[in-house]
């Protein structure tokens, strides 16, 4: 049963709605990539404060902290969103679509910003009742390792913070659906770059030189050993060859082979393991070939790890926002997030709203250029996070 707090700030979120499928789509429509955001982080600081909040700008770089102080002392919950873009060009037929080209919100980073926006929105509106303080993190640069979370953290965003809660609209399953997941929630998402060097010549005479190109063969099914034979079946991981570069023509040997790829592991032994094989095999697989191979490793956002006892505090509020039914248990993805940071230093949790539609043509995967959501999934997760936030105060109160 909603509390009577609930009853009154849900349908005022509910009434802010068409406004914030107007920030969403002007976000959308000016989308900016990691790193390089300057237009976003100013709207939402605008927006913080016109509310009267405290705010702070440039956090880590290009970050925004708004700070809401409640009427009575308390704890500290944080909300937090991300709000870059990816470099992918807008195939949709919309009149919100991108107008930047080769830029588009691929993700849902504006719908979680718009979204958050509208929680501080209500939140502020009530904010003498409330006993504790209400921290919403503007996150920039979560598309691109090294992300903009750890800087953040190190310029103080979670002082005196006792809680995060995050969210993610999520493509893939239906609106009015929640997805909450206890413990490892998303991989530790680690890159990698292999250089073979060999003996170049003449595409005729292979003799004369030492092929690159046959060694990355050899390497690349070699490393699936890594998962297949090393790594324990209970204790998943992944090593992927995405990319392979080298030579330019058809009877000549290269030089050189480049390879990059991912590692993606949720437990840090398995990720210590497979970065040792990894040097391992690339050694010993070129030294057979007489080639020479060098390795790059990228250590990426590390997994991400939700708190039990806020994952169960948020399933039970979507069971009464969305319905039992709607709220299902999330399996554990080898994407990654650099929400992951936050929960290593204050409990917490992730959860996933799902945005899929196809009655407005929400379909496609994240990161597809015609990526698109259910606008509706901001209400669903604003009023988790209201419920989260008047929970965690009132908890805190009765204790």
């Amino acid at each position: 049963m909603m509390s009577h707090m609930e009853q009154t700030l849900f349908p005022r979120l509910e009434a802010l709605y068409p406004e914030l499928v107007r920030v969403r789509r002007d976000l959308h429509m000016h989308p900016e990539l990691s790193f390089e955001e300057v237009r976003t982080p100013q709207l939402i600081a605008d927006w913080h404060e016109r509310l009267g909040l405290e705010v702070r700008t440039g956090v880590g770089g290009r970050g925004v902290v708004a700070t809401l102080r409640g009427g009575k002392p308390g704890r500290t919950v944080a909300l937090r969103a991300d709000f870059d873009a990816l470099p992918l060009h807008d195939e949709k037929d919309v009149p919100y679509r991108s107008t930047v080209d080769g830029v588009m919100h691929a993700c849902g980073h504006d719908i979680h910003t718009a979204g958050l926006l509208g929680v501080a929105t209500v939140l502020s509106e009530v904010r003498d009742q409330l006993s504790g303080n209400v921290v919403f993190i503007h996150q920039f640069a979560e598309e691109v390792v090294p992300g903009g979370a750890r800087s953040m953290i190190e310029d103080g965003c979670l002082e005196g913070v006792d809680v995060i809660y995050g969210a993610h609209v999520h493509s893939p399953k239906e609106y009015g659906t929640v997805g909450t997941i206890a413990g490892p929630a998303m991989a530790a998402s680690d890159t990698f770059t292999v250089t073979i060097r060999g003996k170049g010549g003449h595409g005729a005479s292979p003799h004369q030189t030492v092929d690159p190109v046959v060694v990355s063969g050899h390497l690349i099914l070699a490393l699936q050993s890594i998962v297949s034979r090393e790594t324990d079946p209970l204790r998943s991981a992944v090593v992927t060859v995405g990319s392979i570069h080298g030579g330019n023509a058809a009877n000549v040997i290269p030089e050189y082979v480049e390879l990059k790829g991912t590692v993606r592991s949720f437990d840090p032994a398995v990720q210590e393991a497979a970065e040792a094989s990894l040097e391992r095999i690339i050694d010993q697989v070129c030294a057979a070939f007489r080639a020479e191979g060098t390795l790059d490793y990228v250590r990426g956002y590390p997994a991400t790890i939700n708190s039990h006892a806020e994952t169960e505090r948020i399933t039970a509020i979507a069971e009464r926002v969305v319905g039992a039914a709607n709220t299902y248990e999330q399996a554990p993805a080898m994407g990654g997030e650099d929400f992951a940071y936050y929960l290593q230093k204050v409990p917490g949790t992730f959860f996933f709203t799902g945005g899929r539609n196809a009655e407005v043509d929400a379909v496609y995967e994240h990161h597809h250029p015609r990526f698109d959501v259910d606008e509706r999934s901001m209400l669903v997760t604003g009023k988790i996070f209201i419920a989260a936030v008047l929970e965690e105060l009132a908890a805190a109160q009765a204790d």
